[in-house]
């Protein structure tokens, strides 16, 4: 009877933050789903150096996202499949698997706009590649929306440094990010650059008496639960998809560990949506009657209102509705209960398997007929061709919630692979 051998595979990625740990259980559920691996795993810090016994280590393939000098030289030199989770240095000859930065920012930015925001501003650890990259993308959709964006770039910065420093040294800002904060015109939609920066963000209003979300709303990024339930108010956060990056991720090496030869290039990863919590929750309307009528909609846009259910919520008439909705928003109330309604419907399209009839019903469309032909009329294509290009770009996707204990990913690991030679490591350092 012929043997099986499980592939070895190293994994030199992070637990400590909601990005990492999503990475890893993308991981366990391609492996779960397809064949068992016996994984290596050192529970690592981002910045962390190689770990000394990677370096005359025999396996079949390597995961990383260690952001030091030497760790891809090393995975060179071992001349294994490798994927590297960063972003890909000139020569290396590996594949490269990151969150979409750019996507990421225009979904903060449309979130904030959305709730009639006009001023506009980023917060990041400058110098982080990442951060640099979010700014540099949400300035760009700020700018050709035709609005400034305000940006943080107060405080002592190396002139070279890994993402640990720059994080750390902006942990420090709390004073010049509060004195910042003050200055920055107000109603203000701020997009930071994690959830980290966004829980210091919300701290510094705090400790300034600014209102958050009423005068600062803000969105950070990764859907880290705890830390975006810790921040007062609770931090609204973009989930970034960290679980199909190792789903993708994992997928990619197994081809690689069969012979597969990818070209070095970088693949991105859009993000899934944004989780919205109570530092967004607000619409920036200087109007109240005008605020009135769109929070009206927002609540019951999905419980078959019109424009006369609008109007009884909120006494004026039609022609002034319409025209103050309009410049407040850019748009009519027919049109806002109608963008809700055709989110809600996109929405139940991709996550559930509800006919169409019971989506209608939902949303508050009295015939299935009329709700195809908006959908078409809006998005250039049937509800049916929405939900299938849904499926084809998430047939890898695993759920996005996330978990923060990951005690229990080690646990989930253990009953269905093999863990083999490297103790797993703990620490309280970030990635």
């Amino acid at each position: 009877m012929k043997s099986f051998k499980r592939p070895r595979v190293a994994l030199l990625v992070e637990s400590s933050r909601g990005y990492g740990r999503g990475i890893l259980w993308g991981i366990a559920k391609f492996v779960r789903e397809h064949e068992p691996w016996s994984i290596f795993f050192q529970d690592l810090n981002l910045c962390d150096g190689t770990p000394p016994w990677l370096k005359n280590w025999r396996g079949e393939g390597i995961i990383s996202r260690l952001e030091n000098r030497d760790v891809v030289g090393v995975i060179r030199r071992l001349k294994l499949p490798a994927v590297y989770l960063r972003h890909v240095r000139p020569g290396t000859g590996m594949p490269s698997i990151l969150a979409d930065n750019a996507a990421i920012s225009r979904l903060c930015f449309k979130h904030l706009e959305e709730r009639g925001f006009r001023h506009f501003a980023f917060c990041g650890f400058n110098g982080a590649d990442y951060s640099d990259e979010r700014r540099a993308a949400f300035a760009k959709s700020v700018n050709e929306a035709g609005w400034q964006c305000h940006v943080y770039s107060e405080g002592r910065r190396p002139a070279k440094g890994d993402t640990a420093r720059y994080e750390g040294l902006g942990l420090k800002d709390g004073g010049s990010v509060a004195n910042w904060i003050k200055k920055l015109p107000k109603p203000i939609g701020l997009m930071a650059c994690n959830d980290v920066r966004g829980q210091q963000v919300l701290d510094a209003c705090r400790a300034t008496g600014l209102a958050s979300p009423e005068e600062i709303a803000v969105v950070g990024v990764d859907n880290d639960e705890v830390l975006c339930n810790f921040s007062e108010p609770p931090l609204s956060s973009v989930i970034p998809n960290a679980e199909r990056v190792g789903y993708e991720t994992a997928a990619l090496l197994s081809k690689m560990m069969d012979g597969f030869k990818p070209e070095p290039v970088e693949s991105f990863v859009e993000p899934t949506g944004i989780v919205t919590r109570r530092s967004t929750d607000v619409l920036a309307i200087e109007d109240r009657q005008i605020a009135a009528a769109a929070r009206f909609i927002r609540e019951h846009a999905c419980q078959g209102i019109d424009v006369s259910d609008v109007l009884r919520a909120v006494p004026m008439s039609r022609s002034t509705l319409d025209r103050r909705f309009i410049k407040f928003l850019g748009r009519s109330p027919k049109d806002e209960i109608l963008r809700i309604r055709l989110n809600r419907v996109k929405q139940l399209l991709a996550e559930t398997d509800f006919p169409l009839a019971l989506i209608a019903e939902k949303v508050g469309v009295e015939h299935v007929e009329h709700l195809s032909r908006i959908f078409k009329s809006r998005l250039k294509m049937t509800p049916s061709e929405f939900k299938s290009q849904s499926l084809t770009r998430d047939k890898s996707n695993v759920s996005t919630s996330v978990r923060p204990d990951f005690g229990g990913l080690a646990e989930d690991f253990s009953k269905s692979l093999e863990f083999t030679g490297v103790p797993r490591l703990r620490n309280g350092k970030n990635r």
